[in-house]
């Protein structure tokens, strides 16, 4: 988890191998965001869940307010981050 303020509403569905996924968590951590990580490698039930929620098998996936962000998309990231900030 970054080292901001915890928002439950912030999940990153991520892999410890994936390069954006640790872009991603970096750069909500330095906007000051800490979130929730879910390491689909590890939780099968988390994987499925993604899939069953977004339609996504890929990572990163964001969920920040219950919208799905695919990818490392800084400008979808920053928008949805402006709502619950």
């Amino acid at each position: 988890m970054g080292d901001g303020k915890f928002n439950p509403r912030i999940i990153v569905f991520s892999t410890p191998n994936c390069g954006w996924c640790r872009k991603l968590k970096n750069y909500l951590r330095e906007k000051g965001f800490r979130y929730r990580d879910v390491d689909i490698s590890k939780d099968a039930k988390a994987a499925d869940d993604l899939v069953r929620k977004t339609g996504q098998t890929g990572v990163p996936v964001t969920l920040i307010n219950s919208r799905s962000i695919v990818g490392f998309n800084k400008k979808e990231i920053d928008r949805a981050l402006k709502i619950i900030n």
